[in-house]
Formats: structure tokens, sequence, C-alpha cells
């Protein structure tokens, strides 16, 4: 296949599923991979390490095997002229805050066409990439799924990351600019360069993945643990993060996952023609996608507590004098799963006139630890609101408005 045939894949981020995508991107010959990485030396950094070594794939297999995939992609740059011009398919695999950042640098370099990918996109992805895209979203196909399509870590900046398991199936939504003309499907299109797994799965509609995203898990979980702390009184270890699930923050979960679903019901009695049914209990969601790791499926504390996924897994803590801990609330499970998470789906409810009473009561004594005001009473009317990607952010003052774009 020559050059100027293959597909210009460009991934954005330089973290664990950066890392992951680029090594499985530019082991297909079909594809030319490069990578955009903003933050500090990373570009700089890597390029050095893969002039004298391959970028490694080491998949762990269920057996206990493993199998290794070695790639070099085709150019890791911190410029995004050079590294947006003529990419037909963009990934963006960075923690939410960074979106807005990346969106600012690649803008002016998009040309028409173009498969923007959230990998995932989280609460608020497809709002925020259509205001800041402008006219050239029209032309653009905007694609958002529900989780990472693996879990992965870096072993080796560079050189070596390790997959430690595959989701079988990896819901995704589309938006598709109304001139937009793409030359395949955008799902052929991504399941390319994911290779054969996870098999990627259609949802109907942007919002029930926003609706659907994982950042409703942290922060009921945090609430429930930390709301009566006193800091006064640090812990002497960090406590196990879901394997310590007790009653109070399970239910807090599930009443957040409950507001969630009455949104989408509601959704559907407003909007005709729109399905909802891809919304689905928290706890259903565990069983669907961690269903061989789980032993106890009694209740969703249990399902949480006995889920092997999440082994080990600690609360995010500062230590302090003496050795001891104490909770840190500027860890993304708070400063980014709420203004990027919580306050998106509250601004959802919002427009369809459902009422979230413990969304609120979370989102109030989170604000409170963040230094934040999202919300005032039950509104979104906080001073820093602009600083979220509630909709309302964007301009959107109906529900019809978010089913118009």
């Amino acid at each position: 296949m020559g050059t100027e045939d293959r597909t210009k894949v460009l991934i954005c981020g330089g973290g664990n599923g950066a890392h992951c995508l680029a090594g499985l991107s530019a082991s297909n010959p079909e594809n030319e991979t490069r990578v955009l990485t903003l933050f500090a030396d990373e570009a700089e950094r890597w390029t050095k390490v893969l002039q004298s070594n391959d970028l490694t794939v080491t998949i762990v297999k269920n057996d206990g095997g493993s199998e290794e995939i070695k790639s070099k992609p085709t150019l890791i740059t911190k410029n995004p002229k050079e590294a947006v011009t003529g990419a037909e398919i963009i990934f963006l695999i960075v923690p939410a805050f960074a979106h807005e950042q990346y969106f600012r640098e690649i803008s002016p370099f998009i040309g028409d066409n173009t498969l923007i990918v959230g990998l995932p996109g989280q609460a608020g992805f497809e709002f925020q990439c259509l205001h800041m895209l402008g006219e050239k979203a029209k032309h653009c196909t905007i694609m958002s799924t529900e989780s990472l399509p693996w879990a992965c870590r870096i072993l080796e900046f560079g050189r070596l990351v390790q997959i430690l398991g595959f989701k079988e199936t990896l819901g995704a939504s589309k938006l598709q600019g109304s001139i937009s003309n793409l030359k395949q499907s955008p799902f052929e299109s991504v399941q390319k360069v994911l290779g054969p797994k996870p098999v990627l799965r259609e949802i109907q509609n942007y919002i029930a993945v926003n609706l659907m995203a994982k950042s409703i898990i942290h922060p009921p979980l945090m609430y429930g643990k930390w709301s009566a702390f006193n800091e006064a009184a640090p812990l002497k270890e960090k406590p196990l993060f879901y394997q310590g699930v007790d009653e109070k923050q399970a239910s807090l979960l599930s009443s957040v996952s409950n507001e969630c679903i009455a949104i989408g019901k509601a959704i559907e009695k407003q909007i005709p023609g729109i399905d909802m049914s891809e919304v689905i209990h928290i706890l259903d969601w565990f069983l669907t996608y961690y269903a061989d790791q789980i032993t106890d499926k009694s209740n969703l504390m249990t399902t949480m507590q006995t889920n092997k996924a999440y082994d080990g897994l600690l609360h995010p803590m500062k230590q302090v004098d003496g050795g001891q801990f104490v909770p840190d609330f500027s860890y993304r499970y708070t400063a980014e799963d709420v203004p990027f998470g919580l306050v998106v789906l509250k601004g959802i409810g919002q427009l369809a006139g459902v009422d979230t009473p413990v969304m609120d009561e979370i989102i109030t004594w989170a604000q409170g630890k963040l230094n934040q005001e999202y919300l005032v009473g039950s509104e979104l009317s906080g001073k820093d609101l602009p600083k979220t990607r509630a909709p309302q952010r964007f301009g959107f003052k109906t529900l019809q408005q978010l089913f118009d774009v």
C-alpha cells in the first residue's frame, strides 16, 4: 500500500491509553499513525526513546500467557499543525479537563470530513466539541465511546505498555455534521484502528452515552465515604476504594443512577422518536461488562466489593504529618468527575425538567471541597459554571436544542 493510500490517524495524548492506541494503530500497515502530546517535553522524550526502540504493546491473555505487538508511530510531535494537517481520524485520549486545550490547538488545522473520536468522550464531550469547532462542525463527524476499550498501563514510558484486559464490546455514538461526507462508516474506521476487540456497538443517540458516563461512579462513593470525615483525625492507611464500599455509598450511587434513568425516560416522553433504552442502571452495567470478574452479584455493594478488576484500588489520599492520610479532593475522582460528569448530567436533567436531589446533594458537597460554585440551591447558575461542560455553558436553553445539533 502506498503512503498516500494509508489512513492518516492522529492520537492526541501521551498517557496509558495513548501509548496503547498508538502501538495498536501503528501495527496496522494500512494506517499512518501520528501522536500529538502537548504536555511538557513528552513528545521530545518519546521520540528519543523510539530512535533506538520499538513501541511494544504486551497483551496479557486469560490463560496467563502474553502476546507482544511491536510497531513505531510515523510521527510524535508537540506541533499541532504538523500533527493535524491531513489527518482523517483524530482520537482524543486524554482526561476530560485537557480536551479544551487540545481542541483549541488542533481546531485551526482540522480539514473537511474529519472523524473526531473521544476515547472516551466523557460527559459533555459533544457540547464542547461543537462549540470549539464552530462552523467546522458541519464538515466533521463526532464520535464518543462510553469508556476506554481496555485496561492498560505504561510499564516504560515511550517503549512498553501493557494491556491487562479488553472489553468484549464498547458502546459508541456519532453526531454527523450536515455536510460531512466520510469515505466509510465511522464505526468501521474506528474498529480498524482498535483491532478485533472490543467490538463497537452503536448507541443510537449521543445523550444516552452522556447519561451512561462512568464519571457518575466516583463522586457518590467519595461523598459517601468522606462527607462526615474529620481532617483532624487522619487515617493510618489508605482505605480500599471499591472493596471497601458500604451500604450508604452503594445507595448513593444507585440513587444517582436512578436519576439518570429518570432523565432518559423524561427525554423519551418529550422528544418523539428518541430511544433512551441504553440508559441502564449502574448495577446492570457492572454485570454486563464485568460478568466474569464479579464473585458476588447479589446487589450493587457486593458487585463492587468482589469485582476482580478493582482488586487493591485505593482511595486518593494525601500524606500529612506523622505519615498519616487525609482524602485528596484535587484528584480526578472529584476535581474532574464533578464538573465534567455530574454537573453535565444535572444540566441535561434541568433541561428535561427532572429533579435530581441526590446529584444536587453530592455536587453541593463537592463544590465546597473544590472551592467552586456550580449549583445555587438546585439551579445550575453558579459563577464557576463556565469551568464545566454543562450544556447551559454552551448556550443550550431547551431540551429540543440538544437533538437539533
